[in-house]
């Protein structure tokens, strides 16, 4: 959903509205040291099979199936479980720091806009060169002084993370406006088997029963966060404050994710912020700024001169 009900308020967000919409952005940024805290004990495809499986069960029975075909779902559920989370939270067990890849993570703005422009031949207009040249900087300077906090293998694997992400974008645009919260949960449906199928595969049953073992009350909290605080309360609430305001007035909001991702991470991780970390996260930071405000300053100039 991306326009505003007909009797939605066009002007900015309300103060509770405001701060609903800062406690998602919050919630999504925070909870890279939340999976941080899961992956101390379970090996990460099995962590983000179970994350799936709450997302799924008992939702699935409440809420009705959107009107989207069967491969959408499917082809969501793969992409954002086993591409995004699987692949997000092998490189989170040793190989980048959770600050970081709530950075890199974040690049999936301008593959969607890449894949958009091949598959769907959507023109690719000049501010958003820009804007990637400035997020390219900044990956550039991770690569470059990363050392353990983001080894290349961290790197690439959070890249094909965002690169799956920016595929399941293209995949749910072509439902349209439905319910996100549905979309969520039927497509996590497909999300679990083939996580849990590569666990057993590659990580093995005596990790996995290691993890199951070892699992605290804590480690299990974390579980049911990233199901119901991170998947089912974020989509639900940023889904409703698009449906009410509109997009412009909301989306911008996004910008502060990887702001939270880092804030925490130094805050209760003790994370080390070095100058050139900084540096890479303003980078990349202000190039999702030109891309998603610079459509907004133009338009609001062209109302301007036609006012």
């Amino acid at each position: 959903m991306t326009a505003a009900a007909p009797d939605a308020p066009t002007n900015g967000l309300s103060g509770l509205h405001f701060l609903l919409a800062l406690a998602v952005v919050a919630v999504w940024g925070t909870n890279f040291v939340v999976i941080h805290v899961g992956l101390e004990h379970l090996p990460p495809l099995m962590f983000a099979a179970l994350r799936f499986i709450l997302a799924t069960l008992p939702w699935i029975f409440i809420l009705k199936r959107p009107p989207a075909p069967w491969r959408d779902l499917a082809s969501y559920g793969v992409l954002v479980g086993f591409g995004q989370f699987g692949l997000m939270y092998v490189a989170m067990r040793s190989d980048i720091s959770p600050g970081l890849a709530s950075l890199v993570i974040q690049t999936q703005v301008f593959l969607t806009v890449g894949l958009a422009a091949v598959l769907a031949r959507e023109k690719v207009r000049g501010f958003q060169f820009a804007a990637l040249a400035f997020a390219l900087a900044g990956l550039v300077l991770i690569a470059m002084f990363g050392g353990q906090s983001a080894t290349p293998k961290g790197l690439v694997l959070v890249l094909l993370a965002a690169l799956s992400w920016a595929a399941s974008n293209i995949v749910v645009k072509r439902a349209g406006q439905v319910n996100m919260l549905a979309y969520v949960v039927w497509g996590s449906l497909f999300s679990a088997p083939p996580l849990i199928a590569c666990s057993f595969a590659l990580e093995g049953w005596p990790a996995i029963a290691a993890g199951f073992r070892d699992a605290d009350l804590v480690t299990w909290l974390a579980v049911i966060w990233q199901a119901v605080g991170n998947t089912l309360f974020g989509y639900a609430a940023w889904g409703w404050l698009l449906g009410r305001y509109p997009a412009a007035s909301v989306t911008p909001m996004a910008l502060l994710v990887p702001v939270f991702g880092m804030g925490s991470s130094a805050l209760l991780l003790g994370e080390p912020l070095q100058s050139w970390k900084l540096i890479a996260a303003a980078l990349v930071v202000a190039g999702l700024a030109i891309n998603m405000l610079w459509p907004l300053w133009t338009a609001r100039r062209a109302r301007a001169r036609l006012a």
